[in-house]
């Protein structure tokens, strides 16, 4: 890092000057290349993600009704259970010689149908429980196929539009990483924040009829002589954004 920085303190002003205005223009056909994939690089993240929380839902749904099917099973050995102890019981109601035993009896068979009924009655939920997301399992992956179709045509489109403009933008980012050598760390890091808070990209404008060419604002005779020295960096007042002539790097081209 110390001898890269060492390096781009060889380059006058006039060249960092040129090798950003030379990256203004790279950086602005790559924005135009990226443009032409509009919202799809979103839309399928959107269509991922979506996705995404659809099959986490299906995997709940799976979960709850292994979980209530377990509930079931489990229902239905305490109904057996309870009917063996009723057989049981009844069973031993032939050969009972008090009335109290007689009562004790009575009371855990009445005991043992209550908790059949009751297991009957959570074992109904369950079932009800296990049709309902069995439905909306159903409904869940009917979504999910629907958004698997879009995805793979925005998938395609995507691929399509990348792949005609791959070579166009590997070379632009190839000499944008050429141009950055020029530039001190200072220096490309303002542009680059500059760049990232302009609505359109631009970080560096040329003067144009007096005025900056990103807000418009008049410049000074001046700092006009001042900017066309290229002795130093000049930034406009009015919109923060780094200012070249015009004339600069008229015979360029990226």
């Amino acid at each position: 890092m110390a001898k890269k920085a060492a390096a781009r303190k060889e380059f006058s002003v006039e060249d960092k000057l040129k090798a950003l205005h030379q990256l203004q223009l790279i950086d602005s056909e790559i924005d135009k290349i990226r443009t032409i994939r509009g919202e799809l690089p979103l839309e399928v993240q959107d269509l991922e993600d979506v996705i995404h929380g659809l099959e986490t839902r299906m995997n709940k749904f799976n979960e709850d009704i292994t979980e209530r099917e377990e509930f079931i099973s489990g229902r239905k050995y305490a109904i057996d259970e309870s009917k063996t102890l009723i057989k049981k019981y009844t069973k031993q109601l032939d050969s009972i010689k008090n009335n109290r035993e007689y009562d004790s009896l009575n009371k855990e068979i009445e005991f043992q149908n209550l908790e059949i009924e009751l297991a009957e009655k959570k074992i109904r939920d369950a079932q009800a429980k296990i049709e309902f997301h069995t439905e909306s399992k159903t409904s869940t992956q009917e979504t999910i196929n629907e958004r698997n179709e879009i995805l793979n045509d925005k998938r395609k489109e995507l691929e399509t539009i990348i792949a005609s403009t791959e070579k166009e933008e590997k070379a632009l980012l190839k000499k944008s990483d050429e141009a950055e050598k020029i530039v001190d760390e200072r220096l490309l890091t303002a542009y680059k924040r500059i760049r990232g808070a302009s609505r359109n990209g631009l970080a560096v404008v040329s003067v144009e009829r007096d005025a900056c060419g990103g807000c418009f604002s008049k410049i000074p005779p001046q700092r006009q002589l001042d900017i066309k020295a290229h002795k130093k960096v000049i930034i406009c007042e009015h919109c923060g954004r780094i200012l070249v002539d015009a004339n600069i790097f008229s015979e360029e081209e990226i």
